[in-house]
């Protein structure tokens, strides 16, 4: 069963503060609800992610400013800060980890990003208007099993990809549309499963759609 990370809740001392602070940096709003005077739950989303976070009145207990290290991930570190910075966002400068990851403070950062260029390597960090730190890091490349960020970059070389994979699989294929293979192969990529494991993912799909 797929289990999915949704909503990582922030708490926050002022809701409408937070509100404009994420809605200036282009995050999305998906929710505004409130019971009274007491209550109230705004839901929003960056751009391009799954993933949204939860801040409001009266439905956590935790500190405001007390969550800390949450990630952020972008494919160009120097434009993700430049971005940040056209926001009017106190961005850190461009750094990597020497000696391991720290998300609380600057202890173990280098200056500028990772010297190799690695995938994951390369970090710039800031805090909303109460504190609550963001880690903003780099990844150009994923580690097998972790799945695709659907770029337009990403997304054109995954449908080159499975139109390979489906031209390999369509001779010895039952009739079916291709959307049906395609649909099960670009799903289990996403998943972070091997071109090899979904072609057959791919084919189980067009098997499960003719019965």
């Amino acid at each position: 069963m797929d289990t999915k990370l949704e909503v990582v809740v922030l708490p926050v001392s002022d809701v409408e503060r937070a509100k404009r602070f994420y809605g200036s940096l282009g995050w999305r709003l998906d929710a505004d609800f409130a019971n009274g005077d007491d209550w109230r739950v705004v839901q929003m989303t960056p751009p391009g992610s799954s993933c949204s976070v939860m801040f409001g009145k009266g439905f956590t207990t935790a500190v405001p400013g007390s969550v800390q290290g949450t990630f952020l991930v972008v494919d160009d570190i120097k434009a993700a800060r430049a971005e940040l910075l056209q926001h009017d966002v106190e961005v850190s400068d461009v750094f990597h980890f020497e000696g391991g990851l720290h998300v609380v403070g600057t202890n173990g950062r280098g200056p500028g990003p990772d010297p190799k260029g690695h995938s994951y390597g390369s970090w710039t960090s800031f805090s909303d208007p109460d504190g609550n730190g963001w880690l903003v890091q780099e990844v150009t490349t994923r580690l097998p099993g972790r799945g695709l960020s659907l770029d337009v970059t990403t997304l054109t070389e995954l449908l080159r990809e499975t139109e390979e994979r489906h031209g390999e699989y369509e001779p010895t294929a039952p009739k079916h549309h291709w959307s049906e293979w395609y649909a099960g192969y670009i799903a289990a990529r996403q998943q972070g499963k091997t071109p090899e494991e979904a072609a057959k993912e791919g084919a189980l799909h067009v098997e499960g759609v003719r019965h």
